[in-house]
């Protein structure tokens, strides 16, 4: 273990992170640090169609929300994050928007979100939207009339070219669901962009008429109660003028493609003026914007943080999702690369297009207990997380087995390499009632057996659950100071076994240990030596425990404790 200078060297990193941050969030702080709203919050994604069927039609909708409310502020959530609950065709599944400003009839009415953004208010919850800002539905307003004539008044708020030649597209650019990333309109003779499938045709973001109608849909949700925003496909927004051929690299991708390298559609300058644009106008409304930014390393992350922290407050760090197995080298390199970062920490394990985390990290023999590992590791880290429905009671991918069952159309298209993203969709597992509880009627996706013995109502009774675990780091994690304010110190550096590490704020200490081996470890941390008599035990599993400098962990064992002078 290191010196005590460590821990004089991180309190002077504490101050001096503290003075700075509270320079830059002056408006509307909540404590001393600093810190804004959403840097305390524990922030949890719901696929609307899977998570409640309040009037069983086998499909969620937004008054299942609302009725979970009371599980979710006990769970210890303080914001939870929609995917695209607006009038959508569905051809993949509310990513393909055709009025942004109003409520799919499947999931309900406005008045149901009125009811479910006052109903969220009195819990403590705040809601943040998933906003699609690279493209909307062809069957949107804006783009039938944009598809009407070249003289439209909507034309130029998508992106029409002529084709090289006859039933040639205007260049090589290929869509991320499969072929070409054009579409031949005979009516007017042009090819439209689509960066995804041909039913989302891009936003022309370089028509200042087209970005400050985007602006102005926050602005309609803000004054609705709306906290913020995911920002879907942040990355895509822009494309090369001159529409230059993306390099090809050798082989195929699952469509049969051509591999390219995406150098002029994504990921271009004028994204990060448009972020800044938008940030400005969250800032008005104390929000915060997430963004799905997949960035290969911490260089590119910053640059979606700003200048200044002026871009993004929340850029997913998707790079600690490639991780895909318990390695402490692999974890302490990530978790060092972003605290490096230039803005604060956003930790996500899985999502709607990720595997989820109970298959990716288990082994098929001990998943729940490697389930509760990494959710003592990411949810007492310093930085925001995302947890993902699901996630607290261990539910499991279920991809489909036949083609004929996907419903995804990436899968559809794809099958057998690729067969969608169906497996992390499925309904939430409420009890041991037919379908997981979740509706009375046939649900859109199957329910997995194991829903049987892994739902909410069988793990609340449970101490030793997934579920109850996540409740108690959750509840953890809101009272302790060292987990809301700490800085983080890595242990043991160089332990194969055991990712260890410190959270501390002024003169306390946390203890953060866990055993990522099937293995009892045994891990002398020299307690003493530091100033320190031992580690009250707080949160651990199983025979996990400390005594004098000694922390004990049984296989997959995870110990979070009070270092004690």
């Amino acid at each position: 273990m290191r010196s005590r200078s460590v821990f004089v060297c991180l309190l002077l990193l504490l101050c001096v992170s503290a003075f700075q941050a509270a320079g830059q969030n002056a408006r509307k702080v909540i404590d001393a640090e600093g810190h804004q709203w959403w840097q305390h919050a524990v922030f949890y994604e719901i696929y609307p169609r899977s998570f409640a069927d309040s009037n069983n039609d086998g499909v969620g909708d937004l008054n299942g929300i609302a009725s979970k409310l009371d599980y979710l502020k006990d769970v210890g959530v303080d914001a939870i994050w929609i995917s695209p609950c607006f009038p959508s065709p569905q051809v993949d599944f509310g990513y393909d928007v055709s009025d942004y400003e109003a409520i799919d009839p499947m999931y309900g009415t406005l008045a149901d979100f009125d009811k479910l953004a006052a109903a969220a208010k009195q819990h403590g919850i705040r809601i943040i939207l998933d906003f699609v800002v690279n493209h909307s539905s062809d069957q949107h307003k804006w783009f039938v009339d944009s598809k009407s004539s070249r003289n439209s008044e909507h034309r130029d708020w998508y992106i029409w070219r002529d084709g090289k030649g006859p039933g040639q597209p205007p260049n090589n650019w290929t869509s991320t669901f499969g072929g070409s990333a054009w579409k031949f309109d005979s009516a007017t003779n042009q090819y439209y962009y689509h960066y995804f499938y041909p039913e989302q045709p891009d936003l022309n973001w370089r028509n200042p008429v087209v970005k400050n109608a985007m602006f102005d849909v926050t602005r309609w949700w803000y004054k609705r109660g709306v906290s913020g925003f995911r920002l879907d496909a942040v990355d895509t927004l822009f494309e090369d003028p001159n529409l230059k051929d993306n390099p090809n690299r050798p082989g195929k991708n699952a469509f049969g493609d051509p591999i390219q390298e995406h150098k002029y559609h994504t990921k271009l300058p004028e994204v990060h003026e448009a972020l800044r644009e938008l940030r400005k106008v969250a800032d008005e409304h104390n929000a915060v914007l997430i963004g799905e930014t997949w960035t290969s390393d911490i260089a590119e992350l910053n640059l979606y943080y700003g200048k200044g922290n002026n871009e993004l407050q929340m850029p997913m760090d998707f790079m600690f999702t490639t991780v895909n197995k318990l390695s402490p080298a692999e974890f302490r390199k990530q978790i060092a690369a972003v605290n490096s970062a230039s803005g604060w920490p956003t930790y996500v394990i899985s999502n709607h297009d990720i595997i989820r985390s109970y298959d990716r990290y288990g082994d098929g023999a001990h998943n729940d207990q490697i389930a509760k590992l990494m959710a003592g590791l990411y949810l007492t880290l310093r930085g925001t997380p995302i947890m993902y429905y699901g996630e607290e009671i261990g539910m499991k991918t279920t991809p489909p087995t036949r083609r004929e069952d996907v419903k995804d159309p990436i899968g559809r298209s794809g099958w057998p390499k690729e067969k969608g993203r169906d497996g992390e969709r499925t309904p939430m597992q409420w009890d041991s009632s037919a379908n997981g509880g979740f509706s009375k009627a046939s649900p859109w996706l199957p329910v997995p057996a194991t829903a049987k013995t892994y739902n909410v109502a069988e793990e609340l009774k449970d101490p030793n659950s997934v579920l109850s675990f996540y409740k108690k780091v959750l509840q953890l994690r809101h009272t302790n100071k060292e987990l809301l304010d700490g800085s983080y110190v890595p242990l043991n550096e160089n332990d194969q076994n055991v990712l260890s590490y410190l959270r501390v704020y002024h003169d306390q200490a946390l203890l953060v240990a866990l055993n990522m081996s099937g293995t009892t470890q045994n891990v002398n941390f020299q307690l003493k030596k530091n100033g320190f008599s031992s580690a009250k035990s707080l949160v651990v599993t199983g025979n996990s425990s400390s005594s004098g400098d000694l922390v004990t962990l049984e296989p997959y064992g995870v110990f979070i404790g009070q270092l004690v002078r």
